[in-house]
């Protein structure tokens, strides 16, 4: 009489896909997606979709930068007066302030990359008290430019008190400084959002040599907000 061999009860079948479930995740870091295969192809991944955003954002400006090239050209001898009423020292120390936090954010990301999570830490707080530096000064800045009238558009109501003769129909150029300034430093603050939520998750341990993919996504997008500055300083500030 042959013998019958039983199919393999449900509770044998129970424990043997759990193993294998375990053995699937195990060769997969918890960091990465599963949908990426890798943490390199993540990464890959994450840098093409921030270039594409930063590539939107380069369209943005480059749009605020053609309406200063054309009113530029068509109110010569005013742009060139007008902006003598900004203060070149204030714009020159946050051209400064800048660079140093782009320094600062570079190394950051070397120093997590080398696994160094407390000198990420102080780097990247570092980054935000420039930051913040920035933001300070350039309220100083407006609160000035407030104060005297140099305002975009039907605001404007400057009254030559500095002794500065601005020419015809300066409120273009202030339009055109606030309009460029004030979009930038939009951008400083959402840099500042970000670059404090990495900072808090670096302080939690997220982050090691093996997964730095948001320090460094958050690097580029504040390496264009500095580029972007040192393109708007000498235009606006030294040019006019």
């Amino acid at each position: 009489m042959n013998e019958v061999k039983a199919a393999p009860s449900r509770t044998a079948q129970s424990v043997d896909m759990p193993s294998a479930h375990v053995e699937h995740h195990h060769g997969h870091p918890s960091h990465v997606a599963h949908h990426f295969t890798d943490s390199e192809q993540q990464l890959d991944s994450a840098k093409m979709g921030m270039w594409i955003f930063l590539l939107t954002e380069i369209l943005l400006f480059g749009g605020l930068f053609c309406a200063y090239t054309i009113y530029r050209n068509e109110h010569l001898e005013m742009f060139h007066s007008a902006h003598k009423m900004l203060n070149v020292g204030m714009g020159a120390f946050n051209t400064v302030v800048l660079i140093t936090s782009s320094l600062t954010v570079a190394l950051a990301i070397r120093a997590m990359q080398l696994g160094k999570r407390a000198q990420t830490i102080w780097l990247l707080a570092a980054t935000l008290a420039c930051a913040f530096i920035f933001l300070v000064v350039k309220y100083f800045e407006y609160e000035h430019k407030i104060h005297l009238g140099l305002l975009p558009g039907k605001f404007y109501h400057y009254d030559g008190s500095e002794g500065i003769i601005v020419g015809n129909n300066p409120h273009i150029f202030f339009s055109i400084y606030f309009g460029m300034t004030a979009t930038h430093g939009l951008h400083v603050l959402f840099g500042i959002i970000a670059i404090s939520i990495v900072l808090l998750q670096t302080i939690k341990g997220k982050f090691s040599a093996a997964y730095y993919t948001p320090i460094e996504l958050v690097g580029l997008y504040w390496h264009l907000v500095d580029l972007i500055w040192i393109y708007l300083f000498p235009l606006l500030y030294l040019i006019g």
